[in-house]
């Protein structure tokens, strides 16, 4: 059997806001409980495991491959929440997406300033942009 990702922590200041606002903006069931985490199982069997920790939180970039349909809801959610979100990773096209591979992509913050980003395409080679 080839490696694959099982789990990964996701280190934040309240486990209980961080995993809801993921699963809210995506669309996911509500995180499960599990010893000293909160747990946000994906689609292709990997989870994102929320644990707490005083002091700062490193930033990290989660993506996540979602349809056209949870594209739209994501968005949605975006505006109602008056989140501020980019078209690319250095924050610097505010306000807009990119269409990267024919599809579309966003990137936003979750509230310990972790970078996530939804994508209806798979990233391709970089001459393709």
């Amino acid at each position: 059997m080839a490696a694959m990702l099982n789990h990964t922590i996701v280190w934040c200041h309240d486990k209980q806001r961080s995993a809801h606002f993921l699963t809210t903006m995506l669309g996911l069931p509500p995180a499960q409980p599990f010893a000293h985490f909160l747990v946000v199982p994906l689609a292709n069997g990997v989870s994102l495991d929320f644990m707490e920790k005083t002091g700062p939180v490193a930033r990290q970039h989660y993506a996540f491959l979602v349809s056209e349909e949870e594209f739209d809801a994501g968005m949605a959610r975006i505006a109602d929440q008056g989140l501020t979100y980019w078209a690319d990773p250095a924050r610097s096209q505010p306000g807009t997406i990119n269409r990267h591979w024919g599809g579309r992509g966003v990137y936003f913050e979750d509230p310990d300033g972790h970078l996530l980003e939804m994508i209806t395409r798979p990233y391709g080679a970089e001459e393709a942009l």
